[in-house]
């Protein structure tokens, strides 16, 4: 009996041992794998594997990772923008109250209406170019001198008021005369330096999201074989996102990106097939 009975604990102590010994016994089965398969279709040809691209298993979707980027690096508003460009307080006041900063659209003298043209100077100035030379017949000519100005200011303000009624109603009886003031408006027109806030905006997001997805959000990575294959183990249960991050993997003339969502359960494959019914968008490559 004795013998028996230390049989029966030298075994268990084995038993022990060998599951003790065993590095992540435990662990593994609270894991669970990834495999994919990427796949591009290009129009009108057979579907081509992604060849030894780089995949990012991420703990969050990559287009909420470029939102959380963007609400750490925000362009600044539009009032804050018009408030710092170098023309008068009447043209930022028109700015403000209008839906557009581009000065030179074709569309402009519909929106300018004569009361714009008295009181904004950039307008004034450009409604002057544009029908100076001989161009504009009938049109007022100021009688106002800046010299009087400061020596005799009753006489200027008064010459400037009539110069102003009387233009006023010049371009109210003659609306055609407003066409083409937008040609002359190029110098003080703010839409490229806001286009160029933008622009920078956007590649300063493109190159900050992909490095902030790795150090914050990097479950893990993989490069796919020849077939377009690629796996990742040892991955804790819950929700994960296989993404391209900003790149774009090609085949003939389909460019794609992928954000796709997986669920892993432990002690389970999860298998997902990465084409264009999942890709982020399809387009031509460019030259």
């Amino acid at each position: 009996m004795a013998l028996v009975r230390k049989t029966v604990v030298t075994s268990l102590a084995m038993l022990c041992l060998a599951v003790c010994a065993a590095p992540g016994a435990w662990g593994q089965s609270a894991t669970g794998s990834l495999d994919f398969a990427a796949r591009i279709t290009p129009t009108a040809a057979r579907p081509e594997p992604v060849r030894q691209f780089t995949f990012y298993v991420l703990t969050k979707s990559y287009a909420e990772i470029v939102k959380e980027v963007e609400g750490e690096n925000v362009v600044p508003p539009r009032e804050t923008f018009i408030e710092g460009l170098k023309v008068s307080s009447e043209l930022k006041e028109w700015l403000k109250a209008h839906e557009i900063l581009d000065l030179t659209m074709p569309e402009l003298d519909r929106l300018v209406t004569p009361d714009d043209i008295i009181h904004v100077p950039e307008f004034l100035l450009a409604y002057q170019h544009s029908n100076s030379g001989g161009v504009t017949t009938g049109i007022p000519k100021p009688r106002y001198a800046d010299a009087d100005k400061t020596t005799h200011p009753d006489r200027y303000n008064k010459q400037l008021q009539e110069y102003y009624v009387a233009l006023k109603k010049f371009i109210q009886n003659n609306p055609s005369t407003v066409n083409g003031i937008e040609l002359e408006l190029v110098g003080v027109n703010p839409q490229q330096q806001w286009s160029q806030i933008q622009a920078d905006h956007r590649h300063r997001i493109l190159r900050m999201a992909p490095e902030f997805a790795q150090t914050k959000y990097l479950a893990a990575k993989a490069d796919t074989d020849l077939d377009g294959r690629a796996s990742v183990s040892s991955l804790a249960p819950g929700e994960y996102w296989v993404s391209t991050l900003n790149l774009d993997a090609n085949a003939g003339d389909t460019r794609l990106g992928w954000d796709v969502l997986v669920t892993i359960r432990a002690g389970q494959t999860t298998r997902v097939d990465l084409t264009n019914l999942n890709a982020l968008e399809t387009h031509a490559s460019t030259p």
